[in-house]
């Protein structure tokens, strides 16, 4: 049974596309490389058809654990979602009470998660530290480099809401 994880339409049309590339492109590919290394005889000692062999079966691998993972794929409508708290898809304007510098990150999905763009998973510690706060909220949250406090200035939703 697979695990159940959580996509936004974007994250889960994502994996899709890389499962359509994956079994339209990438696996004809090797079928070919298979077939050209065994046109050139005695197998046993082919370097070439035991590589396209050993890339078919992580291919295989990789295809059969992503379709897991679709299998396993809740969206979610963040129409729903409460903006008055913070919750998985919040954008949280955080200010750090040490220095005063302001933050603001999306809490997403962990396979959606994207530092450059301020995109976090919701498993991470700053995440789980604020999850369920509202405005106002001052919490501290043990990091790697060690105890940051937060209050929690905004909670508004990517999409305006």
């Amino acid at each position: 049974m697979s695990e159940i994880n959580y996509y936004t339409p974007e994250g889960l049309k994502k994996l899709n596309d890389e499962l359509h590339h994956l079994t339209t492109v990438e696996r004809p590919g090797i079928s070919k490389q298979i077939a050209e290394a065994r046109d050139k005889g005695d197998l046993s000692e082919n370097a070439e058809y035991s590589a396209a062999k050993e890339a078919q079966s992580m291919l295989e691998l990789r295809i059969s654990k992503l379709r897991d993972t679709i299998s396993g794929a809740r969206l979610i409508d963040e129409t729903k979602l409460d903006n008055s708290k913070v919750l998985i898809f919040s954008k949280v304007k955080l200010k750090n009470l040490k220095n005063g510098a302001l933050v603001c990150y999306t809490l997403v999905p962990e396979n959606e998660s994207n530092i450059k763009e301020c995109k976090i998973s919701v498993n991470s510690p700053i995440s789980k530290g604020i999850l369920g706060l509202t405005v106002g909220d001052k919490v501290e949250i043990l990091v790697p480099a060690g105890t940051i406090s937060f209050e929690i200035m905004e909670i508004s939703r990517e999409n305006g809401g």
